[in-house]
């Protein structure tokens, strides 16, 4: 099994509404929640944590655990994703060689943007956690 962790990174616009934000990767040209395989000895949170400042260069201030993600990998391996609503807390964005853009959307904008269908658990389950906008 494949172990990998990530965030459903959020924030709340000037109109009160709730963001998350999603990466893109051009090496597999998706859109997706920002996530990573776990190092030697590494726990899910600090992989998480990790991932999410390599892959967006924002720090975040993590919450409730939200639904696991299981799938088999491309490489047919199955593959579990440990996901946390993760509030940002500051940081900046700067392209890198696995993710080109960043951007925030709208949770229903989110999910019609998401390439896997199985991250909308992710997005379902903090649009219960926060019933804003």
């Amino acid at each position: 099994m494949i172990e990998a962790a990530g965030g459903a990174v959020w924030r709340v616009s000037t109109r009160h509404r709730l963001k998350v934000v999603l990466i893109h990767r051009p090496r597999y040209d998706d859109w997706s929640l920002p996530k990573g395989k776990l190092r030697p000895g590494e726990t899910h949170l600090d992989a998480a944590l990790r991932e999410i400042r390599e892959e967006t260069g924002l720090d975040c201030e993590p919450g409730p655990a939200l639904p696991d993600v299981r799938y088999i990998h491309r490489k047919g391996r199955p593959k579990r994703v440990r996901y946390w609503a993760m509030q940002v807390v500051g940081g900046d964005f700067t392209p890198n060689d696995e993710v080109d853009e960043i951007r925030w959307f709208r949770v229903e904008d989110a999910a019609e943007r998401l390439t896997y269908t199985h991250d909308l658990p992710v997005l379902a389950a903090l649009t219960n956690l926060l019933p804003i906008g």
